[in-house]
Parts: C-alpha cells; sequence; structure tokens
C-alpha cells in the first residue's frame, strides 16, 4: 500500500474530542505532580519522578495521536488480526523469567532495558480493532465471543479482574452494536457474570474486597483501611475543597495516590464542585465519541467507534464509582489522570484513530 493512500489530508476532524483529550492530558500531569509527590519522595527521593514518567509518555502519545489521526481508518481494519495476535503474545510473555516482571503478586509487566509496559493496555485496542472487524465482516456469534473469552482468560491468568471487566463491557458493547442476536448476548452475558461471581468468591483476596464493600467499618486498619481512607478524603474536601496541593490524604495516609486512587486527592483539593466539573469533562467526551459512532461511515468504524468509547467511558466510571464506594475497589486507573504510560499512550492512539473517523462521518 502506497503511504499516499494511508493518509487522506485537507479533511474536518472533532475538534472538540481533540480538544478535550488534550485538556485531561495536561489536568493529568499536573494532578500526578501533585497527588504523587509524597509517595515519590519516599520511594525514589524524587517528588517528581511520576510525573516526569508520565511527561515522555504523554509526549510520544500526543504525537502518536496526531500521526494517526492522519492515517485512513481502514488501515487499520487490514492489520487488525495480526495485531490482535502479536498482543497475545504479549500477555503470555509477562510470564517469561527475564522479560516479565511480578509486582504485588501479579504478572502484568513487561521490562525491556529501562521501558516498562503492560500489554493489557494494548490488547485493548487490538481486541477493539479486532472485533470490529469481525463485525464488518459478517461472521458468525462464535467469532465474536472465542476472541474475548481468549483474551479475557488470558488476563486473569495475570490476574487483573478490573481490566478484564472493563475489556468484557467493551466488547459487549461492540457485540451489540454489530447486531448479534440478543439471545447470545443474554447467555454470554449471564454466563460472564456467573463466572465473576465464581472467581471473586473463590479467590481470599477478591473475596475480603467484596466483603469490605458490604461492610466497610470492619478491619478499619487492615482489609477496610483503603476505602476508609478515600472516604477521609471525600469528605474532607466538601464543596469546594481544602484547596490546590493541600491534600492531607496524599501523604501517605492513601494508598495508590498516583493510580487508582487519584480522583480521590482532586475530590479532597477541589471538593464536590471541581470533582463533578471533572466528571463533566469525562461525559462531554463519551458524548463527543458517541456522536462520532452514530455518524460513522461503516460497519467497521461504528463498532470501532462505539467500542473505544465503551473502554474510556466504563473505566472512568469504574474508578470513579469504587472511589465512591458504589462498586468494590478494582485497582482500575482513571483514563489521563492516572499514572501509567502504557494506559495514556494507547488511550491518545485510540483517540487519534476516533479523529480520524470523525473526519470521514463529516462526508455523510
Amino acid at each position: 500500500m502506497r503511504y499516499t493512500k494511508l493518509f487522506k489530508q485537507n479533511e474536518i476532524y472533532d475538534k472538540k474530542l481533540l480538544l478535550i483529550s488534550l485538556l485531561l492530558t495536561c489536568v493529568g500531569l499536573i494532578v500526578l505532580a501533585d497527588a504523587s509527590a509524597p509517595l515519590a519522595e519516599r520511594s525514589f527521593a524524587d517528588k517528581f519522578f511520576f510525573v516526569k514518567q508520565q511527561i515522555v509518555w504523554a509526549f510520544a502519545g500526543i504525537i502518536l495521536l496526531f500521526v494517526v489521526s492522519k492515517i485512513r481508518y481502514t488501515f487499520w481494519e487490514k492489520i487488525a488480526t495480526p495485531l490482535f495476535f502479536i498482543t497475545l503474545v504479549g500477555l503470555l510473555a509477562v510470564f517469561l523469567p527475564g522479560l516479565g516482571a511480578k509486582f504485588l503478586g501479579a504478572h502484568r509487566w513487561i521490562i525491556i532495558g529501562s521501558i516498562s509496559f503492560q500489554p493489557s493496555e494494548f490488547v485493548k485496542l487490538s481486541l477493539a480493532l479486532y472485533i470490529a472487524k469481525v463485525a464488518s465482516s459478517k461472521k458468525k456469534a462464535a467469532a465474536f465471543f472465542v476472541p474475548l473469552i481468549l483474551t479475557s482468560f488470558l488476563i486473569m491468568l495475570q490476574p487483573d479482574l478490573g481490566t478484564t471487566i472493563v475489556l468484557v463491557a467493551m466488547a459487549m458493547v461492540q457485540i451489540f452494536v454489530s447486531g448479534i442476536n440478543m439471545f447470545y448476548i443474554s447467555i454470554s452475558a449471564f454466563l460472564g457474570i456467573m463466572v465473576a461471581f465464581i472467581l471473586t468468591v473463590t479467590s481470599p483476596y477478591r473475596r475480603e474486597r467484596l466483603l469490605t464493600f458490604f461492610e466497610q467499618t470492619r478491619d478499619p486498619l487492615g482489609q477496610s483501611y483503603h476505602i476508609r481512607q478515600i472516604l477521609l478524603a471525600l469528605g474532607s474536601g466538601g464543596l469546594f475543597g481544602v484547596g490546590l496541593g493541600q491534600s492531607r490524604q496524599k501523604y501517605l495516609f492513601l494508598p495508590e495516590t498516583a493510580t487508582d486512587s487519584i480522583f480521590a486527592v482532586v475530590a479532597e483539593e477541589v471538593g464536590f464542585l471541581g470533582a463533578s466539573l471533572l466528571i463533566a469533562i469525562y461525559v462531554i467526551l463519551i458524548l463527543r465519541g458517541l456522536a462520532i459512532a452514530r455518524k460513522a461511515p461503516d460497519t467497521f468504524s461504528r463498532v470501532l467507534s462505539s467500542g473505544i468509547i465503551a473502554w474510556i467511558g466504563g473505566q472512568a466510571f469504574l474508578n470513579i464509582a469504587s472511589m465512591l464506594a458504589i462498586v468494590p475497589l478494582t485497582g482500575i486507573p482513571l483514563p489521563f489522570l492516572s499514572y501509567g504510560g502504557s494506559s495514556l499512550t494507547t488511550i491518545l492512539i485510540a483517540v487519534g484513530i476516533l479523529l480520524n473517523i470523525s473526519k470521514y462521518a463529516k462526508e455523510k
């Protein structure tokens, strides 16, 4: 394929989606610099350790966003299958000695030199691309569910229930948009809920998290410590917050301030009003994505757009809902804000694909 066929210039893209994505990325860097400083100072003797790494990933991600936004979306349909299987190999590679790394009892990272990344973040995009290709090929229901089951199985081996939930939710939205018979969707949803329940009750760690969710006052210095510190942060924030940079919970009282719990630090510093504004920005992002999916020019782009926005929106909902004690803690990062180069870069690439689809949607 010639270079000129991959790119199409002088088209109008969804500028609101671009601005919101760049805004969230910049806000994320500011928030991360603030929330992670005490943890970075204790762990690395450099309070800007996390944000300096995140800036590198953000810079690379924004460049990729603009490059990808210039590549015609049909290119991704052509490489969806090999890209999907490459990411599956990455999910297996986390278990290889000398390549994969184990932290906190989980095999989720690959380390090559000074670079570490999570293959599970990239498989979200590759699975979305693959299911969109399956939908455009009008294959039978099994072609949708087999890759989803395989991917979910490999991620649960790590183990990572939170990422599995996001992945399954994204794929189910794509399958629904593809027009698959509701009977198959209902059966698969029921089986998925049953499997998730079994995996939860048979794992002591996940079972304790579930019990803690239902009884948040039990074991306040043990299993309930994380959620109690989150609620203290939210309560301290009140309506207007304690002030930018003035969070007390970030000083090693609140676990995972750079990743899972970053929203709690935001809510403590800017209060209910500031946190609501942040949620509103996410809602606008989701609505822009849905508008692109609704106006998408063909099946592949429509199913892909739906999957990308379900992935980003679902992950944001799951993180914020766990911070508000609406759902149990799942260890899911907040898109754009939480520390994690793999997550940020992959999301920015996905936004680039959405921007390209929006160019062609304007032609309808």
